[in-house]
């Protein structure tokens, strides 16, 4: 069974095309539970009409199955509670010029 860390870390080599920004440091990671190599994630985008939502969440997928203790990944896409640049870390608010 794969820690927290070690799921979030595959995570953020999944990479949003517009920002330029990994998926963890945008906050864009709302739950990621494993059960027994099982992980389900609740994931959002920072907008409803992302064009590159379905791209985001077939390459986290990607990312976490890539991982020896993880068999199957599902991500569920939540758009509740809505994002906002207050989740993003602070290099990535750092990245995009936003204080």
């Amino acid at each position: 069974m794969a820690d927290e860390a070690a799921l979030l870390e595959a995570l953020k080599d999944v990479i949003d095309p517009e920002l330029m920004i990994n998926i963890v440091d945008l906050g864009l990671i709302y739950a990621i539970e494993d059960d027994e190599g099982k992980v389900s994630v609740d994931m959002t985008l920072t907008s409803p009409a992302c064009p590159a939502g379905p791209q985001l969440m077939q390459q986290a997928k990607m990312a976490l199955e890539k991982l020896e203790d993880v068999s199957e990944a599902e991500i569920k896409l939540v758009m509740a509670p809505p994002w906002s640049p207050e989740r993003m870390t602070d290099d990535a608010r750092d990245h995009l010029g936003i204080f």
